[in-house]
């Protein structure tokens, strides 16, 4: 069944009643979200907005891009992209797309001019979709773009170079183009986060959208009181598969745009969110807020608040024990998951499970899961091997590059590329990215155990260990250590810490300095090796 007709069920059922709400807590003129459809409420002198959607407009609004876009002679498998940040259009488009037979092609926000062409490119998109911020982005290469053969502008003043989405949706029929659709027929083309070089197009069909709706609800139980606060990006398969939780049950989403600790509290009392999915930054964030005395528990109403989860990285055990003092009424789950097996859930820990804290969990509901060697061979119990997934949710191939995909997919199996191991009880640990490993007197380090040992020193916000280059060793492990603000700290200090790993295992470079993450909350160590190569080491801070 494809996802479309979950929406259009939820319209004809749930017509009237909220579905999406979009608040944006920094938002400072009024004059720039004055689409005439929804409500704009100043709550504060800071300028907060909220628009409010019914799942009837969702479905009306879904129908008019369908129609716009057969109307312009986009027909079915033309690839349509979107470039927005998180806003109320940004999901009816991606369903209207869908509706007309097209393939939806998400961009990341954070792409420059020269990647958003490359992207538009290697997905042979037909057409775009794009708001305000992107303007000066799509200015300097609209012109190279020959096969875009509708370029459209979400928002007030569009420039001269685009059309106007809302205005041509307005003269669109709200009614269903009626475009037979069936499990099989691709959907989407999302962009692999490319934190080892450039993004590779991932193309994925109805059923694994569907696959995703399964899994969610499954796992963490949606009902029709819910409210789910998303927060990262839409572009990315992470935040909107866990939407699809509120899909399913016709339940309440808020997308928030804002990451303070003081914004996600608020839009949690005051908008009754039940359910509310982090990255590791964020949680610890509202952690240090908390224990700051920044932010006080007291001036929330938070009792409603039922599930924190958590995915897109390893979770620090330290972190969720410090979440459990303050919250210990909240489930917690985290989830496992590549753009290539259709986001979360192909592993979860499951709510049930919290004693194994540390672990990505078992298996997914509908998954399948094996740790191989470098031949594809089961390892035994215990030992590292690569982690690999079969299910209804792995991606049909990297879209025009059947080497790349030749080389991740084997029999219905998805190569992940994280080394991984299972215990007694069957539950895996992550130990590592396979490219991420370091070799150091040609013993095997896995960075992942020694950023964990590393974050529950008191004095951390983050960390990233790296491999560099030794002429004696081969590679070395060095620690990028970010600290808390307001702590000080000196690589005596950080080494002695260390002292109860493996000495092979300790890192022999301290760097103080800002860890940087993509907007899915992924550590960007390629970033990093590049900063801190062989000529970087020689301008490094290595102590406090």
């Amino acid at each position: 069944m494809p996802i479309t007709e979950i929406l259009a069920r939820n319209a004809k059922l749930y017509g009237q009643e909220k579905c999406l709400t979009e608040i944006n807590m920094d938002l400072q003129e009024k004059d720039n979200v004055t689409w005439l459809e929804y409500e704009l409420i100043e709550n504060n002198p800071a300028g907060e907005y909220r628009r409010d959607m019914t799942w009837r407009v969702f479905d009306e609004k879904a129908n008019r891009m369908a129609n716009l876009l057969r109307k312009r002679g986009i027909k079915k498998g033309d690839k349509v992209a979107i470039l927005l940040m998180n806003c109320l259009e940004w999901l009816p488009i991606y369903f209207g797309i869908l509706k007309a037979g097209a393939i939806a092609v998400p961009l990341n926000f954070r792409y420059t001019s020269e990647e958003i062409k490359y992207c538009l490119e290697l997905a042979e998109a037909v057409a775009l979709v794009f708001g305000p911020e992107f303007i000066d982005r799509m200015e300097a290469i609209y012109k190279e773009l020959p096969q875009i053969r509708l370029l459209l502008f979400a928002g007030e003043n569009r420039p001269l170079f685009a059309e106007s989405y809302d205005r041509l949706t307005a003269n669109c029929s709200s009614e269903s183009p009626q475009i037979p659709l069936t499990d099989e027929d691709d959907a989407v083309i999302y962009f692999s986060s490319g934190t080892t070089g450039f993004p590779k197009a991932i193309l994925h069909t109805h059923r694994s959208l569907m696959t995703a709706c399964y899994t969610e609800i499954n796992h963490h139980g949606q009902k029709r009181d819910d409210n789910f606060l998303c927060i990262p990006p839409l572009y990315h398969t992470g935040a909107k598969m866990h939407w699809f939780g509120s899909l399913m049950s016709g339940s309440k989403a808020v997308l928030l745009r804002g990451v303070k600790p003081e914004w996600i509290l608020k839009t949690v009392s005051e908008e009754k969110i039940t359910i509310v999915w982090l990255l590791v930054p964020w949680a610890q964030d509202i952690l240090d807020a908390i224990e700051s005395g920044r932010v006080k528990l007291e001036d929330y109403e938070l009792s409603q608040w039922r599930l924190m989860h958590i995915g897109a990285q390893p979770v620090p055990p330290s972190l969720i024990r410090r979440w459990k003092k303050y919250f210990p009424h909240h489930l917690y789950d985290t989830n496992y998951g590549l753009s290539e097996s259709i986001g979360p859930g192909c592993v979860h820990l499951g709510v049930e499970n919290i004693h194994k804290v540390g672990a990505i969990g078992i298996p997914g509901h509908n998954w399948e899961v094996k740790i191989v060697d470098e031949n594809g061979c089961p390892v035994p119990q215990g030992q590292v091997g690569e982690l690999t997934v079969k299910g209804h949710g792995v991606m049909k191939c990297y879209y025009n590059d059947p080497k790349a995909t030749a080389a991740v997919l084997k029999d219905g199996w998805l190569l992940t590329g994280d080394m991984a191991r299972m215990d007694e009880d069957g539950f895996i640990y992550l130990v590592d990215r396979k490219k991420d490993v370091i070799i150091s007197g040609g013993e095997n380090i896995y960075p992942v155990q020694i950023e964990d040992h590393l974050r529950a020193h008191g004095a951390i916000k983050d960390v990233a260990v790296i491999g560099l280059p030794d002429d004696r060793l081969g590679e070395i492990a060095a620690a990028i250590i970010e600290l808390k603000p307001g702590h000080n700290c000196s690589a005596k200090e950080i080494a002695d810490f260390c002292k109860s790993l493996p000495r092979y295992k300790r890192p022999r470079k301290i760097i103080f300095d800002t860890v940087p993450r993509n907007p899915t909350g992924k550590i960007e160590k390629p970033r990093l090796r590049e900063k801190y190569g062989v000529k970087g080491l020689v301008a490094a801070q290595t102590q406090r």
